[in-house]
């Protein structure tokens, strides 16, 4: 996640993205000789991944995220709430990124969980519809939760909490705290909200407004393939 914010900001960047170097021929963690900057970032402090954040030519990148967090297929395209890291995006990147939100229809019918035989070949002439919505200045629509955000990183920050040069802190209020989950909670919505919107433009119904809330499909369990309410779902 802090490689995406690292994409959507300005830099420069020169706070090391991996927590220490690792002298493996396996996974090693390079260093680029001319900025000092790392080419490589760490997910757990042992694998290594190259870094799409390292280089300027990507900045200010399109971030194309899908905010379910996993295959979700169902006849009437309910959505799955919204995982809260798509808030993170929102709430610490600099300057504030523009939003579009994205509708897709139809890859379930080219790849469904449910499908036979030959199962890893997708199906084709099948039809797929993106749909666009507008784009949103996150300046002005998320002004509020952004300003709310930056207090709580000021707070922490004079506490004693380290952060690096796009403000991403390592406290544990600002993970955990009353306050930064509702934070995120709110941003995720409107977010969602978005979508829905987008959603709406192309003739479907509206929702249950439960189908939004984590309570709503925590309640389904972590399993795979067909669920209770006739949807598919599978882990990404």
């Amino acid at each position: 996640m802090t490689q995406a914010i690292r994409l959507l900001s300005h830099g420069p960047f020169s706070a090391p993205i991996a927590t220490a170097a690792s002298l493996s021929l396996k996974t090693p963690d390079i260093t680029d000789p001319f900025s000092g900057a790392h080419l490589t970032y760490s997910t757990d402090g042992l694998d290594t991944f190259p870094a799409p954040s390292a280089y300027a030519s990507r900045r200010h990148a399109w971030v194309h995220i899908f905010p379910e967090g996993r295959v979700h297929q169902k006849e009437d395209k309910t959505m799955r709430y919204f995982r809260w890291g798509v808030s993170r995006l929102i709430l610490e990147a600099e300057p504030a990124p523009d939003l579009v939100p994205i509708f897709i229809e139809g890859f379930d019918s080219i790849m469904h969980e449910s499908r036979g035989f030959p199962r890893p070949i997708p199906r084709a002439g099948k039809d797929v519809t993106v749909t666009f919505g507008d784009k949103i200045d996150t300046g002005d629509a998320f002004r509020d939760l952004r300003e709310k955000w930056a207090a709580l990183k000021q707070h922490a920050v004079q506490q004693g909490a380290e952060s690096d040069e796009l403000g991403v802190v390592r406290d544990e209020q600002l993970m955990h705290g009353a306050e930064a989950v509702r934070l995120r909670e709110e941003c995720t919505m409107r977010v969602r909200e978005a979508v829905l919107a987008v959603r709406r433009s192309r003739g479907w119904p509206d929702e249950d407004p439960k189908c939004g809330l984590f309570e709503t499909w925590a309640m389904e369990g972590a399993g795979e393939g067909r669920m209770a309410d006739g949807s598919y779902t599978k882990d990404t």
